[in-house]
């Protein structure tokens, strides 16, 4: 279906081309008259024919000079028109259409405001008014085997590579010692379910890991690996 604007170009293009259709026929129609009535029925040394066709030449001059001229004149305004976003500020418009458009524009920040949802919930992302609103416990939960396994790395350079699908006390095993029992299983439960439960985990899932991973990345910071325990374990 043809647009609006189409239309318009097509409507205009054919209001030209009939008006000129109609000045061309009266200029051939004049024309004829003025060499039927002279003397000769010739156009030469006709005054009649030359001053028709000199009138219409100086109209049809005149339009394309007026036409160009406000063709260029709409162009060089409209070059003048920042391309970069600009505030409107009190001096730019009267200060009826200025407070009109605060008033819209503070209209549309409330709506959107009143538009975001406050209760709906999604499985496998934190709830709105939560710390973890907007988190997608899935993969945050697995980023943290990156970030451990780093640290890790810092204390013993040649630690087993990381393979996908290996569990966190398998991996963790050389320093497992120094780490609490518990909160490396918690954390590793979180993992597996992350990888492997069709399921999305619940908030309350994600906490209990995520804990556990911030207890282990805490004792890392702390320097417990570099502990002199640990290097006689080394």
């Amino acid at each position: 279906m043809p647009s609006w604007r189409f239309l318009s170009s097509l409507t205009y293009l054919f209001l030209v081309l009939v008006t000129a259709c109609v000045v061309l026929l009266s200029c051939f129609a004049l024309l004829s008259q003025a060499v039927r009535n002279s003397p000769r029925q010739a156009f030469k040394n006709n005054y009649n024919a030359l001053v028709i066709g000199a009138s219409y030449t100086l109209v049809c001059f005149f339009s394309m000079f007026f036409c160009l001229k406000r063709r260029i004149a709409m162009r060089l305004r409209m070059s003048r028109i920042s391309k970069d976003y600009r505030p409107v500020s009190r001096g730019d418009v009267p200060h009826s259409v200025h407070e009109y458009i605060t008033r819209e524009y503070l209209r549309s920040c409330l709506i959107s405001s009143l538009s975001i949802p406050t209760t709906s919930s999604h499985p496998g992302w934190g709830s709105h008014g939560t710390p973890f609103a907007g988190v997608h416990f899935r993969s945050t939960i697995l980023s943290t085997v990156k970030v451990i396994d780093e640290l890790a790395r810092e204390v013993i350079p040649h630690h087993p590579p990381l393979k996908p699908h290996t569990r966190m006390h398998h991996h963790f095993r050389f320093i497992a010692p120094l780490l609490n029992g518990e909160v490396l299983a918690l954390w590793d439960s979180a993992i597996q379910m992350a990888r492997l439960a069709q399921r999305e985990m619940t908030e309350e899932e994600f906490i209990v890991g995520w804990d556990a991973a911030e207890e282990i990345r805490r004792m890392q910071v702390d320097s417990v690996f570099l502990s002199p325990s640990f290097l006689m374990i080394i």
